[in-house]
């Protein structure tokens, strides 16, 4: 039998918990903080600047469920797409408008 630290109570050894007062002889183990590249505004960043290459961060991340998780990807797949359309028809738009230039100064 010890005493408890917190009413002076006897309680038994392996006790956890004092019967007497209610609190806790040990500290109740808490969640390990979440890693700071699971934080949704360093994800959001992420898919910012490097867009597709972010998406093992958001598969990785335990607080988005498996739907969330397709449905980011699938959202990501498709604005990566119409971004890569639109840069490819800008990069041939320039293109061409400097073709002109060139011809016209000749």
């Amino acid at each position: 039998m010890k005493k408890c630290p917190y009413c002076a109570e006897e309680i038994q050894e392996e006790a956890v918990k004092c019967r007497w007062c209610g609190e806790y002889l040990t500290k109740p183990e808490s969640k390990p903080a979440a890693a700071w590249y699971f934080k949704t505004s360093i994800v959001v960043v992420a898919f910012l600047c490097v867009g597709p290459l972010a998406l093992p961060l958001l598969w990785w991340n335990p607080r988005f469920s498996r739907k969330a998780k397709i449905l980011w990807t699938v959202i990501v797949a498709v604005v990566s797409y119409f971004l890569t359309v639109a840069s490819v028809e800008s990069y041939k738009n320039l293109k061409e408008y400097y073709e002109l230039i060139f011809q016209s100064l000749q």
